[in-house]
């Protein structure tokens, strides 16, 4: 029972080594996911007129952890990892979707 614990022990001690040596490219990779999948997704449903639920599909395999919603009333498309990024895209007229800023998000 004793070696048990200490195989978890050292088990899970390199798993919090490796999140956090590699959280730069954990972090970053959410960011873009969450705005990759922002972006999409509002030409997708404001541009190309599709509903939420077809837009879904146009998701690129890997990005399960990103999850989406929209505000009909301003065209905005919001798209999150859970704890890690947030990302908005907003229809702009003849601009198209257009990405917010942290600034900009802060305010809504």
């Amino acid at each position: 029972m004793r070696r048990l614990r200490l195989a978890v022990l050292v088990v899970a001690a390199c798993v919090i080594v490796w999140a956090v040596w590699n959280w730069g490219t954990i972090k970053g990779q959410a960011k873009v996911g969450a705005a990759y999948g922002a972006h999409i997704t509002c030409s997708c449903r404001y541009i190309e007129g599709r509903s939420m639920d077809s837009c879904e599909t146009d998701k690129e395999a890997g990005m399960e952890m990103v999850r989406l919603s929209d505000d009909p009333e301003n065209k905005r498309v919001y798209a999150s990892v859970p704890f890690l990024a947030e990302a908005v895209a907003e229809r702009r007229g003849t601009f198209g979707c257009v990405q917010l800023n942290a600034k900009e998000i802060e305010a809504l």
